[in-house]
C-alpha cells in the first residue's frame, strides 16, 4: 500500500480531475513563487538536456526552435 501524498505535493499530471480547483488553491502565486516555479523549471530543463556527460543537438535545437516560433509570432502578429 503507498504512503499518502499531500495533494499539495502532488505532481499536476497526478491530480485528479475533481481535485484540480484545490490543488490550484494550494499554489503560491506569488511573483517570488512564480519566479521560483520558473527558476525550478529552468534547473530541471539545464540539468536534463544541456549539463550531460554525453550531449547531443537535443536541448539546443528545442531551444532554437522556441526561438524560431516566437520570433515567427512576433514577426507576424496578424496571423
Amino acid at each position: 500500500l503507498p504512503a499518502a501524498v499531500l495533494l499539495k505535493d502532488t505532481k499536476l499530471m497526478d491530480v485528479k480531475l475533481g481535485q484540480l480547483g484545490s490543488w490550484l488553491a494550494m499554489r503560491d502565486f506569488t511573483p517570488g513563487g512564480i519566479m521560483g516555479a520558473m527558476q525550478r523549471g529552468y534547473n530541471r530543463y539545464y540539468n536534463k538536456y544541456i549539463n550531460v556527460r554525453k550531449g547531443g543537438l537535443g536541448g539546443l535545437s528545442m531551444v532554437l526552435a522556441g526561438y524560431i516560433v516566437l520570433s515567427y509570432m512576433w514577426s507576424y502578429s496578424h496571423v
